[in-house]
């Protein structure tokens, strides 16, 4: 079952906050900025800054505040956030005329994610390192190499978990909100008459005003929301309580101040558009902000970091990446993990990113198409779980979809522009990680249909093996079979090889369930097949680890006990073969045989003692 978080409340907020949000925490040291230079059509003027300031508030209200905070966030599994989690809670009870097309589609939005992973830790880190350009334009040649030691040191604490990061992170965190609060009431006060951008009319009249290029311009406001997935996702690190408390007390108020503040400091100063978030700081505080801005831009990473770590985990445990090591790193809250190959393949992507791009505006124009995907695919989701789950009438859920399709819908085909000037490459990584889900799923199943369910087989197996029996030796032998009526593989082998039986043959079954735990009197299922033959079936959720050890103890409590010293487990090593294929098929089955050679295996991943196991190799044609 879920362990709950036992800290107090106020110590999982302010836990929160060090590492939730980060992400959206950071959008205004680049957001304004780049929202009134991208466009060419698009002039500095009162207007259009009471326009942009409009549009970032009402998208952080209808996005943030009342999508994601109060729906979105109601749609948990077992405390679990993040669109795989919306996928798994919307197939549940959908029609299987429809389950393909939604399962498509979480699996899109969970690809998006990664290429936001790449793309958003090397925005964040860049556009904080660039304020030594105001305090000494001769340091610009340094911006590239500090962003790369600031984002090694980043990837390198991983290992201590998100509960120590974020404990490291968050007075860090508290600090800057308070400070983007602090710059922005400073900024209001010199031009109080920027708050009249907080009525929606503003808004409107940038769209009427700027007409065509008012649509293209969406594609940098967007750059205010990105985040939003990534709070959802992080959801099982904390919990949404101490994430939507942290959102109403402090993020978002310090947000709007500082992006109002910034728009009065433009409305005052024009020429303050070269960087609108230092210049609002004055002279002596630049060096103290420059501080505090990269330790906040270092924390954004860490909230898709971990993100994409949550994400990775259910995929594993939905059997749509391949197994590998994931290390829990607490005692208290089992959402929060560290999976050492993620983060350092995330941390190669990065570093090839920045030394690409080398300047967060060109960044900023390949940020938004797989975050504003992500977003859109997350609306069909959720208006599904709203009918299916939830028990909402359908004109209800129809409606949701609508007004939030509204919002979705133009933001996403503002950012497909981008698409050519850099935006390919998160779109093209996402599509990657696509292509590897779906080989692996597919790839699997083929497999083990290849080793179908054969119940008559493994009867007539057990019956014969009864009748007439090899030399019976002392113990048990477990032999780990991926379907419950398959004939272990491993079994026939040590049957030809060794021609011994051990006294008792239980036959193990390790399945993932559709939840994210599974109660512990739903764990095992035993099974007496014949006098010496056992069939074990265990349980877990996706959230769940598999341990051998106790499915041997929940063995013992249903009355089949189990000496460790004299149980062996017989594992199958199969050596994958390709059979007869078209070419473009081929090419599918080398990736699965990749991918298959480097998964984590049977004894790690079940923490199988490792003097209890023996491997025998077979060969399997797929």
């Amino acid at each position: 079952m879920h362990v709950k978080n036992k800290q107090p409340l106020p110590a999982v907020t302010l836990a929160a906050i060090g590492v939730v949000y980060g992400d959206i925490g950071t959008s205004p040291l680049y957001t304004l900025r780049e929202c009134l230079t991208a466009e060419e059509g698009i002039t500095m003027t009162p207007a259009s800054i009471y326009g942009f300031l409009s549009l970032i508030f009402w998208l952080l209200t209808l996005v943030v505040s009342v999508k994601y905070i109060c729906f979105v966030m109601r749609a948990d599994s077992g405390g679990e956030g993040g669109i795989l989690t919306l996928m798994s809670l919307a197939v549940r009870r959908l029609d299987s005329r429809w389950l393909p097309a939604a399962i498509f589609i979480g699996l899109v939005g969970a690809s998006f994610f990664y290429g936001d992973g790449v793309i958003t830790p090397a925005i964040s880190v860049i556009s904080a390192i660039e304020g030594l350009q105001i305090i000494a334009p001769e340091l610009d040649r340094f911006i590239i190499p500090l962003s790369l030691l600031v984002l090694a040191a980043l990837f390198a604490i991983q290992k201590r978990g998100t509960g120590s990061v974020g404990k490291l992170f968050a007075p860090a965190m508290v600090v800057w909100f308070v400070t983007l609060a602090l710059l922005g009431i400073g900024g209001i006060l010199r031009h109080p008459q920027v708050l009249q951008a907080l009525n929606p009319y503003w808004a409107l009249n940038f769209f009427m005003e700027y007409k065509g290029v008012s649509f293209f311009a969406l594609g940098m406001v967007v750059l205010s929301v990105t985040g939003a997935e990534a709070l959802y996702a992080d959801m099982g690190h904390f919990g949404k309580k101490p994430i939507r408390l942290a959102w109403f007390t402090l993020v978002a108020p310090s947000l709007v101040l500082n992006y109002f503040g910034q728009g009065a400091l433009l409305l005052v100063n024009p020429a303050a558009i070269n960087n609108p978030f230092f210049l609002l700081a004055p002279g002596w505080a630049l060096i103290p902000l420059l501080v505090i801005a990269t330790l906040a831009t270092v924390i954004a990473s860490q909230a898709v970091i971990s993100g994409v770590f949550s994400i990775t985990r259910q995929a594993v445990r939905l059997g749509y990446l391949p197994p590998m090591r994931i290390i829990y790193t607490s005692d208290q809250e089992s959402g929060q993990i560290y999976i050492p190959v993620v983060n350092w393949l995330l941390f190669a992507a990065v570093l090839i990113v920045i030394i690409s791009f080398k300047h967060s505006s060109n960044l900023a124009s390949a940020y938004g198409i797989v975050v504003t995907g992500t977003m859109l695919l997350s609306s069909v989701l959720l208006s599904i779980v709203a009918v299916k789950n939830w028990g909402w009438p359908r004109y209800w859920g129809l409606a949701m979809l609508l007004v939030m399709m509204a919002i979705d819908i133009p933001l996403f085909s503002a950012n497909l522009i981008k698409l050519l000037s850099g935006g390919w490459l998160p779109v093209a990584l996402g599509l990657a990680i696509l292509l590897v889900m779906l080989t692996w799923k597919t790839e699997r199943s083929r497999l083990i249909r290849r080793l179908r369910d054969d119940q008559e087989g493994l009867t007539a197996l057990i019956e014969s093996l009864e009748k007439a029996p090899p030399k019976r030796v002392p113990g048990t032998a477990v032999f780990m079979e991926r379907t419950p009526h398959a004939v272990p593989l491993v079994l026939l082998h040590n049957l030809k090889h060794n021609k011994v039986l051990h006294e008792r043959i239980v036959l193990l079954t390790i399945t993932t369930l559709d939840m994210p735990y599974v109660h512990n009197v739903q764990r095992v299922t035993i099974e007496r097949l014949s006098s010496s033959f056992w069939r074990v079936v265990a349980n877990y959720g996706w959230r769940e680890t598999p341990n051998v050890t106790d499915i041997l103890y929940r063995c013992g409590l249903e009355g089949m006990s189990f000496t460790m010293n004299e149980t062996s487990f017989f594992m199958s090593r199969d050596t994958l073969v390709l059979g007869k294929r078209p070419w473009y098929l081929r090419i599918r089955g080398k990736v699965f045989q990749l991918l298959q050679r480097n998964a984590l295996r049977a004894p790690d991943l079940f923490e199988i003692p490792p003097n209890r196991v023996i491997e025998l190799g077979a060969q399997v044609e797929f």
